[in-house]
Order: structure tokens, then sequence, then C-alpha cells
């Protein structure tokens, strides 16, 4: 089951996934009807400078709003390039390529998601059944060719009359799982392991392939953090496709490419998460050392990269606006980590919610 976090650094959940796009106006608009993606946390235009070695040497602009589904869970950090083109993978994205695959979306009502999401405009690519943990779930691709799992779950922060909440987890692809689970389990915290299984899996797109799976979560008895009832307990899924070639989803291409450019951490604690890491072979690529701007927010961020180079980031957030247009920030900073912000206070956020 792996071993409990240090006290010196902690894991909140997932804060979002990155999204490249090509329009991020017309992406957030699909968002906002598909996954009522409806409330924003920032939106920011700027240079990445620090994404550099992950984007040929050059920092390019962009433009990218974090947006949030305040029934809980991560939210969506949709994410475009201003200063270039963003380029797409040239073979078509199978399960188990090495990276991120797919984002899981949390339901409480299957068929109402599965009903919805087909109105929505989604291509369907499985149709409702059960993982191997026996909950109901099912696979769409948006119409910007990106994977969704939606899947059942009890853990919520609010309730509204949205069929879907925010993001429950991923599914990642990896070259051997015996040797990634590990960083996920034992350094990140998604500590409970709930399937670790080899099988032709009745659930999973595409052509019948076995597959080696895990499903890890964090445990379920509340997440620290400021926000951390808000992203909900999360899952990292990862899956080993047996006899067949797999590729890099994102070879020859850059972060901020179309597609998940990467799975975000909400944390406290980075620099001993940072020296954790790197004493466990997963040294931080990027690092922005102290507080960074994302336009309204601010904070720290790191990235590292697990075997396959996925990318994991890693937010800890110093400021966050809670009401923007009267002026309403929070000062993370110097607050007790482990405890959540009054729910009240978190649902302020919803003031700024944006119409579908």
């Amino acid at each position: 089951m792996g071993q409990p976090l240090e006290k010196s650094y902690q894991i909140n959940g997932i804060q979002q996934i990155g999204i490249g796009c090509k329009d991020v106006h017309q992406s957030w608009a699909w968002y906002r009807k598909a996954f009522s993606m409806d409330v924003p946390v920032f939106e920011d235009e700027a240079t990445a400078n620090l994404m550099t070695r992950y984007t040929n040497g050059k920092a390019e602009s962009r433009h990218a709003v974090l947006a949030m589904n305040m029934q809980g869970g991560g939210g969506f950090e949709i994410w475009q390039f201003t200063s270039r083109t963003p380029g797409a993978a040239d073979f078509e994205i199978q399960p188990g390529d090495l990276g991120i695959y797919a984002a899981k979306i949390r339901v409480r009502d299957l068929g109402r998601a599965f009903e919805h999401l087909k109105g929505c405009g989604a291509t369907i690519l499985t149709a409702p059944s059960k993982a191997p943990n026996k909950v109901g779930t099912f696979f769409i691709k948006d119409p910007f060719d990106n994977v969704f799992q939606i899947v059942e779950d009890s853990n919520w922060f609010s309730e509204n009359t949205a069929p879907t909440g925010g993001v429950l987890g991923v599914v990642i692809g990896v070259s051997d799982l015996e040797k990634s689970i590990p960083l996920y389990r034992d350094t990140l915290g998604f500590s409970v392991v709930h399937y670790q299984e080899e099988a032709v899996f009745a659930d999973m797109p595409g052509e019948a392939k076995t597959f080696k799976r895990a499903l890890l979560s964090m445990p379920c008895e509340g997440n620290p953090g400021a926000f951390g009832a808000l992203l909900c307990p999360a899952q990292i899924e990862l899956i080993e496709v047996k006899g067949r070639e797999t590729k890099q989803i994102f070879k020859d291409r850059l972060w901020g490419d179309l597609g998940f450019i990467h799975c975000c951490l909400d944390v406290n604690g980075m620099r001993n998460l940072k020296k954790k890491a790197g004493e466990e072979g997963f040294p931080f690529t990027v690092d922005s050392e102290d507080s960074f701007d994302m336009g309204s927010a601010s904070g720290h961020f790191g990235y590292l990269e697990d075997m396959d180079q996925t990318l994991i980031e890693f937010v800890e957030t110093h400021r966050v606006p809670i009401l923007q247009k009267w002026n309403l920030y929070l000062n993370l900073k110097n607050r007790n980590h482990k405890k959540n912000l009054p729910k009240f206070l978190v649902k302020l956020l919803a003031l700024n919610r944006v119409k579908a």
C-alpha cells in the first residue's frame, strides 16, 4: 500500500489538467456546456519564460484560463499558444500510449451524464459499463480529439443541477506498470490501490488488447489544504498495453501543443517535495523558485517527469482571487495549510461564473 507522506509536504488533490488547444475561447465554451467548467480562477496572457526546456529553447506566449466546476474536483487549465500554431499528434492516440491518455470526470448519475454529453456533441467511445472495481464508467472524445473517462463517484463539495462534476483523475499510459507505481503511490501520496490487474478489459476503448492496469487514489478521509474540500479525493490510473508498440504522445511536439499537457497537483511544502522527489530519482525539471504571477493569482510551481516523461506539475498557491471585481483576494502563505478554507468562502468563487 506504500508509505505515508512525510509531514514536511502534503498533496491536496488534483488542482487542474492542462489542455492545449487551438482556440481557448472555443474550447472553454464547449467545456462550460459539457462539463460545467464555468467558474474562472484566472484568465491570463503571458510568456512562458520558465518552460523553454519544453518549447525548443524559445519562450512562447500563451493565453490560459483556469476554470472549475463548483460541485467538486479539479479544474481545466485551457491553454493556447498565441506566438505559434499548436501541433497535433501525427497518429491516432490509443490507450497505453505514453502520456496522459484521458482525464477522468466525476458524475453522480451515469445515465444522465451519458445523455447530456451525447447531446453536447461528444463522440461516444464506449457504452456505459463497469470498471474493474465495479464502478460505472464510459469514455467519450470531445470535438478537439481529447478523451475523457466519465466515472461514477461519491465524493463531492457541493450540489447543483449540472450533470457532471470536475476532474476525478487521469489515465496515464506507462511502459512498465510495476516500476511506474512507486512515484505515484509513495512519493505523491496516491496510496490507496483499488486494483492492479492484467486482462482484456471490456470497458477500455479501441480494439481488444491485454492491459496491465492499476487504479490508485488519495485516501478518502478528506483532503488537506485551503481548497482540498473543493478538489475532492483524486485518482491516477496507470495502464500498460501488451502486444502493441506504444508511442510517446508528445514525441517531437511542444508542451502547450494540442492535448493533455500536464496533470497539476495542489501542494504545500514545495521545497520539501522537490527534495524528496529528487532523492527518489525524479528531480524537478522546472522550478519557479519563488512566487510567480498568473494574472491575479500567484504561487510557486514546479514540474517533474515520470518514467515515461509524462509531466506532473505542482502548484503551491500563495494568492488567489475570490471575487476579483470587488478586489477580494486570499493570501494563503501564512495560514494553517492542513485546514480547508471555510466552505462559504470557497463558494464565493461561484460569483465569477461565466454562462455556458
